[in-house]
């Protein structure tokens, strides 16, 4: 069976037999730069890849791939790093400590296994470049821009580089081994409507202060890599591939210093981490996705923001695939509204990279687990069969805050009439529908923490939550929303319906 790690070649790869996971969903989205009109145009080919396997002995691997300077080391990395953790080397009887270090060997033989296959290329290079110096009075003007055109080809194919997040679960254990600034979130459901959302480790970038103290034990300016925020044009500390970096940091003034190799392949492991009577879902996110979304609202609050995407589309679809798509969709949308917006985070929101998010569910129910509108109570709804019940009212989190502990509330609003679809609001922006699930009343309680922050958002029961306006267009204020109204006749007649006898309890609702 022939190998394909470069991606290039149409042989069979080791890893075409693997068996697909179906617990996971993937979306994707290419790069966009946006012109003055607002309209986008794709500046490069998709550098992204993924992977999604279903081993032996319930073994099953994730991973997220963000590709630079070309897709080559993404693809690479995502064909032998699954075929140097999928083909026999884990087993059930396998402790922490044999899968931590059977997961370092495996991005160990991936850095070296991708140099191995731009060994002729790098010595062509290097052989070409020196067939050009200056003192070669030898060398003919045509010969020397035939030389200049190879010189382009091979370093084209030989530049670039990749960051990874990989997730593998054994035994219902979880293990997440990252190099570089991709990101692994868990979300943790309760039977109380509270979510947890966990950031499994920080991203290896030059503001990490972990990072720059590994930098400044080799020789490296810990101020002057924090001032440049990038290192060979990436903000990345960890990566794959990228010859510049591993085998030319000498020639880099920023890295000139080093006793050693500074940017390195080796992945931070955290694990294990036990999914026993968890539910929830587990994200892969991309460089891409993680950057867009910030550069529209901002790095506070965008891992809650990105989960409360995501269930608000597992309340509305069965189809992973499909919630994973819609969410890249709407990241995608929302960063292009603020950038046409021309508001203050318009600047930041010209461009946005390749996005990539995977999904993975944890014992969570599916859309249509749930009854049907109607079903119970005899009204006739407006929800789409095997949907689940979806309540006219959107919950959209707010990003307002900043501090490292906050408490944030969560505001209902009613879309307009003329754009509710199925109880959600059709408009682009992220308040376009985050619905309850019918499980749990409209007050949800959102939590996140990671290894620096930890928030919680609740709903009020009180009145002061909602303010009533005319008939006349609302102004946006100066974030571009609208502020919030309500409707509360249809939203009445089906909580009262569903949940007569524990109305009183919530004290908040019914008219006020």
């Amino acid at each position: 069976m022939v190998k394909r790690w470069g991606g290039e070649e149409e042989h069979q790869s080791w890893t075409d037999d693997l068996p697909l996971c179906q617990l996971c969903g993937v979306g994707t989205a290419t790069n966009c730069e946006y012109g003055p009109n607002g309209k986008g145009v794709q500046s490069h080919p998709n550098e992204d890849g993924h992977l999604r396997f279903r081993g032996e002995d319930g073994c099953f691997l994730y991973g997220v791939f963000n590709g630079y300077d070309g897709g080559r080391v993404a693809s690479f990395a995502a064909q032998c790093l699954t075929a140097e953790l999928l083909l026999g080397q884990l087993n059930s009887s396998h402790t922490d400590a044999d899968v931590r270090r059977i997961l370092t060997q495996a991005f160990d033989v991936v850095e070296k296994s991708y140099f191995e296959t731009i060994d002729d290329a790098l010595a062509e290079k290097a052989h070409l470049s020196n067939y050009l110096l200056p003192h070669n009075e030898n060398v003919s003007f045509h010969q020397n821009q035939k030389v200049q055109e190879r010189l382009k080809e091979l370093e084209q194919e030989v530049s670039g580089g990749a960051m990874a997040v990989v997730a593998l679960i054994l035994n219902n254990k979880l293990y997440i081994a990252s190099v570089g600034t991709n990101r692994a979130l868990l979300c943790k459901s309760s039977s109380d409507g509270q979510n947890q959302v966990l950031q499994i480790g920080r991203p290896h970038s030059t503001d990490n202060e972990e990072e720059l103290q590994r930098l400044a034990a080799l020789g490296v300016d810990p101020a002057r890599v924090r001032q440049a925020a990038q290192i060979a044009g990436q903000s990345s500390t960890r990566r794959l591939g990228d010859y510049r970096v591993k085998f030319s940091y000498g020639e880099i003034d920023l890295l000139s210093t080093a006793k050693s190799k500074p940017v390195v392949a080796e992945p931070e492991i955290h694990g294990s981490q036990s999914l026993d009577n968890v539910t929830g879902f587990l994200l892969l996110l991309s460089e891409g996705l993680i950057n867009a979304l910030e550069s529209a609202h901002g790095p506070e609050q965008a891992n809650q923001e990105i989960v409360a995407m995501v269930a608000a589309e597992l309340a509305l679809q069965s189809s992973l695939e499909a919630v994973a798509q819609s969410v890249v969709e709407r990241v995608k949308r929302l960063h292009h509204d603020v950038y046409v917006s021309g508001r203050q985070r318009a600047p930041f929101c010209s461009r946005h990279e390749d996005m990539t998010l995977l999904i993975r569910t944890l014992d969570y129910p599916p859309a249509d687990a749930a009854p049907a509108q109607g079903e119970e109570d005899g009204i006739v709804g407006e929800v789409e069969p095997q949907r689940g019940r979806i309540y006219p009212v959107s919950v959209p989190y707010s990003n307002s805050q900043s501090t490292s502990k906050t408490s944030v509330t969560l505001s209902l609003v009613m879309p307009s009439q003329n754009t509710l679809t199925n109880g959600t609001n059709t408009a682009s922006t992220l308040e376009e529908g985050t619905p309850t699930p019918r499980s749990q009343s409209p007050t949800a309680t959102l939590q996140s923490t990671n290894t620096q922050t930890q928030s919680s958002s609740s709903s009020s029961g009180d009145g002061r939550l909602f303010r009533q306006r005319g008939s006349q267009a609302a102004k946006p204020d100066e974030t571009g929303r609208v502020p919030p109204y309500v409707d509360f006749t249809q939203f009445y007649r089906l909580w009262g319906g569903d949940h007569s006898e524990g109305q009183s309890a919530h004290g908040g609702l019914g008219p006020q």
